[in-house]
């Protein structure tokens, strides 16, 4: 790709885009809107892009947001964000997609969804990079991939929460074989960093295995807002942006210190009911430990689920309601 391509309409008073090449781009700040793919009737959907650049050259930086449409406290870090920054960036770019999952996001669901009556709503991040002659998942994924991510980043940031019914607190993956992944992660001084190989169809994963290196980071919960986890997020994000020198500061001399593990165990619901954690978040168990309880529709008591293995409460579940399989509470250790 050697330049961005505008279709030569405007909404809202915003280019439309069709790709993007930030390396043709003038230094300072940039909204477009991304034309994505078209629905059913044939009007295409668009997603804001927001573009920082600097005067100097440097890395090119793209933080996304929003691949489950019900994690928004990712989308309104990455909002903030573009906020911040403005003014700010003095080399490379910093490119921000802030509401990837269109569909799932308007459906207030996890999910991509489409009008295909043989196409289910599906798990968009584990679609990546996509398939040009694939269903409309692959297709959307596809689009997004080629046209406006893979060919603007040497460094990718995945902003995610934990699913609805479920909390995190601020969590981070990186694959700790890529130096430059780990050293992000660390940067950002979450609660708990997780070495995490990655696993088919993600976001991340890709990111990594196009030699970008990549995190994901988990600000908290679904659906909830939570504004001293996206500031953290945002202030982390920004400590990694000094450390490539994108924006102007010094760098911490030294970072919280993260729980770093490279083992996660869940407990799941055995049988539906109605279950109460026993546990918060970051709160270390030992083996045999009462974790939650489960209770029937009368109130009575049925179950009493208990730490299989020594660790840190990683998550757990924030709705009572749990049908067999549903996440209890997860752990995380090191090896």
């Amino acid at each position: 790709m050697s330049n961005s391509s505008f279709q030569g309409d405007v909404i809202q008073g915003r280019s439309i885009i069709s790709s993007l090449d930030v390396a043709s781009l003038t230094a300072g700040e940039h909204q477009f809107w991304f034309q994505v793919a078209s629905t059913a009737i044939g009007q295409y959907q668009y997603l804001p892009v927001i573009v920082l650049k600097g005067e100097q050259e440097g890395p090119r930086v793209m933080v996304t947001a929003g691949v489950h449409g019900d994690e928004l406290n990712g989308v309104l870090a990455a909002q903030k964000l573009g906020r911040q920054l403005k003014g700010k960036v003095v080399s490379g770019t910093v490119t921000i997609v802030p509401t990837i999952n269109l569909p799932g996001m308007l459906n207030h669901s996890r999910d991509y969804s489409s009008s295909d009556p043989d196409a289910s709503p599906c798990n968009l991040n584990r679609f990546f990079p996509g398939n040009p002659q694939g269903d409309a998942a692959n297709r959307y994924v596809d689009s997004l991939w080629q046209n406006l991510l893979k060919s603007n980043a040497d460094l990718a940031i995945d902003l995610h929460t934990q699913t609805s019914g479920a909390t995190y607190p601020l969590y981070i993956f990186a694959d700790f074989r890529i130096e430059a992944s780990l050293n992000m992660a660390r940067q950002a001084q979450p609660d708990v960093i997780l070495n995490d190989p990655g696993d088919t169809g993600v976001l991340e994963t890709v990111w990594n295995q196009a030699n970008i290196p990549s995190i994901t980071i988990e600000v908290g919960t679904a659906k909830i807002i939570q504004q001293p986890l996206i500031d953290r997020t945002v202030e982390g994000i920004e400590e990694i942006l000094r450390h490539q020198s994108v924006i102007e500061g010094e760098v911490k001399p030294e970072y919280r210190s993260a729980f770093e593990g490279n083992n996660i165990v869940s407990i799941r619901a055995n049988e539906g009911g109605f279950v109460l954690p026993q546990v918060e978040l970051l709160q270390s168990v030992v083996e045999g430990e009462l974790l939650a309880i489960s209770y029937n529709a009368f109130g009575e008591e049925t179950e009493r689920y208990v730490a299989p293995n020594n660790g840190t409460v990683l998550s757990h579940n924030i709705d009572s309601m749990r049908e067999p399989g549903a996440l209890i509470v997860r752990l995380i250790s090191k090896l």
